[in-house]
């Protein structure tokens, strides 16, 4: 059994329901043919006439409208042609406690080059933080580190253990405090994302709570261990989802999804996400290039010097 959900303006989302109970409320005159529906396993929230077929709703008597009020100052005449037409787009209220709108028609995913384009920003701003936090570590434990190679150990086992936690925890700390702090936070976003304009969500478009966001960082290791397939999924999967979004149940969306603007979203990739594409892919081929140039006169130096030898 398939369950239904439908919203009505000033009452919000009304389901779960089956298709008996979706075919009474048309009937009724409850619901009506731009309704805004949806589904499990619908991609997003349609006008109830995209589904008509499927409801059987052209055999069920129409609804018997009420006489219209004349509208108020507040509402203007195009509102009352939208309400009436089948054909109009969907069209939700704000509500006043802020910018979510769940049911805010379709939903623009982010796809795996856009989210390429941020991760690379991403992790430029991580690895220079780890930097600067590494370089501090070493100035501060620097006289303690230069003792014990200057015959002067007191001290020195201790201030060694402390350089090497900062060499080797600093990164996944900085990082999960960068991640988890900046996804869950009013912007939904890290640095790179709001660069490329998009945001992290849960499955019904809300912002992340801190414990969803740290499952979601921590769901990254379960990318690494398949050898970066579980980045790669988000290239194929339905609503672009990663193997950590599949496991923390998240949605990588366009910035202006689930809100009340939702014509602003954008598919293309965008100015930005463009340059940082274009320019990741020339320092990848400086780095092979610099790669090679240095290993194949050192390959050709020891097929040389065994030759000599044989």
């Amino acid at each position: 059994m398939t369950d239904w959900y439908y919203h009505l303006p000033g009452q919000g989302r009304v389901g779960p329901l089956d298709a008996d109970d979706v075919r009474e409320a048309y009937r009724d005159g409850r619901v009506q043919r731009d309704t805004l529906a949806w589904h499990v396993g619908a991609r997003d929230w349609q006008p109830l006439d995209r589904f008509s077929e499927t409801l059987g709703l052209d055999a069920v008597a129409p609804p018997v409208m009420a006489p219209q009020v004349p509208a108020t100052p507040a509402a203007t005449a195009f509102e009352s042609v939208d309400r009436a037409s089948p054909y109009a787009p969907p069209r939700a209220t704000l509500s006043e406690a802020g910018d979510y709108l769940g049911d805010a028609g379709e939903v623009v995913y982010a796809g795996f080059w856009k989210r390429l384009a941020a991760l690379m920003i991403d992790a430029l701003v991580v690895t220079i933080a780890y930097y600067i936090v590494l370089f501090a570590g070493l100035i501060a434990f620097g006289v303690g580190a230069s003792g014990l190679f200057s015959g002067n150990p007191s001290g020195s086992p201790g201030t060694i253990a402390l350089l090497m936690a900062v060499i080797y925890l600093a990164y996944p700390v900085i990082s999960g405090l960068y991640y988890i702090g900046m996804e869950s936070s009013s912007t939904q976003a890290t640095l790179g994302k709001m660069a490329v304009g998009i945001k992290v969500a849960d499955d019904a478009g809300r912002r992340l709570a801190p414990g969803r966001a740290l499952g979601r960082w921590a769901a990254h290791l379960l990318c690494y261990l398949t050898l970066y397939i579980g980045y790669i999924m988000a290239a194929f999967t339905q609503r672009k989802r990663g193997l950590h979004d599949m496991v923390a149940g998240t949605l990588v969306v366009d910035r202006w999804a689930y809100t009340a603007h939702p014509e602003r979203q954008q598919r293309g990739l965008g100015v930005v996400a463009i340059v940082v594409l274009i320019l990741g892919a020339l320092a990848t081929l400086a780095y092979i290039g610099i790669v090679a140039a240095i290993a194949l006169p050192a390959y050709q130096d020891y097929v040389n010097r065994a030759a000599g030898v044989g």
